[in-house]
């Protein structure tokens, strides 16, 4: 009898580990749904819109991005609140970003947002943006003049489709 008592511990020994291995599948994680680029142009709209492209983009980058914005064109204001932002883009590459950043262009008026991208990185020194990504969320028109500017810099380029 103590045999049996012994042999069936030792097999539940042998057998318990395997049993463990044996784990049960997660429920499968439903895809994301592609973002779609808002067929307004309200500014709240582009807004969440653009924070979302902006947020599936960053891969390790932990650090706040930096956002450049602009309005549909129709906005009464348009004009100057392009004048602030380019200033503040320009301020900004002309002081550099370190590695680790990501620097964000996004607007329901994508040549616009890209002309600002185009003349921002103007002055910037080579490979002065390394470990820098730079996000375009536009037209597919106007990335390959915006990937051209940014380039020499250094930075890591990415454009999303705003479709």
């Amino acid at each position: 009898m103590k045999n049996i008592a012994t042999r069936m511990l030792l097999i539940a020994c042998l057998v318990a580990p395997f049993a463990a291995c044996k784990k049960e599948e997660a429920p499968a994680q439903p895809a994301a749904a592609p973002l779609v680029a808002p067929t307004t142009t309200g500014d709240g709209e582009w807004k969440e819109y653009l924070v979302k492209v902006v947020d599936n983009n960053m891969g390790t980058i932990t650090n706040q991005p930096y956002m450049y914005y602009l309005p549909a064109e129709t906005d009464p204001e348009f004009e100057a609140k392009y004048g602030r932002q380019l200033e503040q883009a320009k301020g900004a590459v002309a002081r550099g970003v370190s590695s680790g950043n990501l620097i964000a262009f996004g607007s329901p008026a994508s040549t616009k947002i890209a002309d600002l991208a185009v003349a921002a990185f103007e002055g910037a020194e080579a490979d002065s943006f390394k470990g820098v990504r730079v996000l375009f969320i536009g037209q597919a028109a106007d990335s390959e003049r915006v990937q051209a500017a940014v380039t020499p810099s250094g930075a890591e380029y990415v454009f999303v489709e705003a479709k």
